[in-house]
């Protein structure tokens, strides 16, 4: 049994930790709020500070929003590297930016301590059926103790490289998402407006060579109008800004990216901050005049 710290208990984290509970592990927790009951019922232990989290556990996670959620997370005076002594692990399974990733690294190996960068997708799906996948940047040897409670909440495990490099894995991740869903968006929409039935044409859509999981999971969210999260837009927003500012620090021109950007910003102008991700394709509708399934 490993002694695991646990920061962030959203729709993502709590999931989460709750595996690494089920896994017969001891799982103290710090949160925004309460830690959730079911994760009391099952055992956690909630603690005042990330700091006192650090000092209870050999392997601290953070799963929280964004860069500066993690930065606070880890070195306002109470939090975790407060609470950190040599030899301990901390592992970043949030989504931020590359660049300051390292910088964390950096700042936690000098108090002695290993980093890894292990951002998740998946969503809260994958979170709830510990079948996420986690792309992990630091080094190996801290990967291979760490592995067996990425085990526990995920599938696909890879280290990809040193520390940032998963980070700039899930930005990847991130604009192929975006552009799946913008495709399967219009793809439908147009169908829809055509006449055809769009939830028979995703049916025949998914047996040949435009499968996908954004078909399969995201176009029937399209079809029956549940843009319930999921993954919120803002947070998918927060990813694109990521790509799209690494992109222009090296020297990359991402032009579809930018216009699933905008068509995300087109649903936030609309209250869609926190719709579904594949709510997307209501920015689409928009500028068609028509809505999948509506008949009209």
């Amino acid at each position: 049994m490993a002694k695991i710290g646990f920061i962030g208990l959203g729709i993502m984290g709590a999931p989460m930790a709750g595996h690494l509970i089920g896994g017969g592990h001891a799982v103290f927790t710090y949160t925004h709020g309460e830690t959730p009951q079911f994760l009391l019922d099952q055992g956690a232990q909630p603690c005042a500070s990330g700091a006192e989290v650090a000092r209870n556990a050999e392997v601290i996670i953070t799963m929280v929003p964004d860069t500066p959620h993690v930065e606070d997370a880890l070195f306002n005076p109470t939090g975790v590297a407060a609470g950190l002594a040599p030899g301990k692990i901390v592992v970043d399974m949030s989504s931020i930016s590359p660049v300051a990733t390292k910088d964390f690294a950096k700042r936690i190996n000098a108090l002695g301590c290993d980093y890894l960068d292990a951002p998740v997708s998946g969503g809260e799906v994958g979170a709830k059926a510990a079948s996420l996948t986690i792309m992990v940047g630091g080094p190996e040897a801290a990967f291979a103790k760490v592995k067996p409670l990425f085990e526990l909440m995920g599938k696909n495990i890879t280290l990809v490289g040193g520390n940032g490099d998963g980070q700039i894995t899930k930005v990847a991740n991130q604009i192929i998402v975006a552009l799946t869903i913008e495709a399967v968006g219009e793809a439908l929409l147009l169908a829809a407006k055509a006449g055809a039935d769009p939830a028979k044409v995703r049916q025949a859509l998914m047996g040949g060579f435009a499968n996908s999981r954004i078909l399969e999971v995201h176009g029937e969210r399209m079809v029956k109008r549940t843009f319930d999260p999921g993954f919120r837009i803002e947070l998918h927003q927060k990813d694109l800004n990521l790509a799209l500012t690494t992109g222009r620090q090296l020297g990359v021109s991402l032009p579809n990216t930018a216009t699933a950007q905008e068509l995300f910003n087109a649903c936030a102008a609309h209250g869609g901050s926190a719709w579904d991700h594949s709510a997307m394709v209501r920015a689409l509708e928009k500028m068609a005049n028509f809505e999948i399934g509506s008949g009209r």
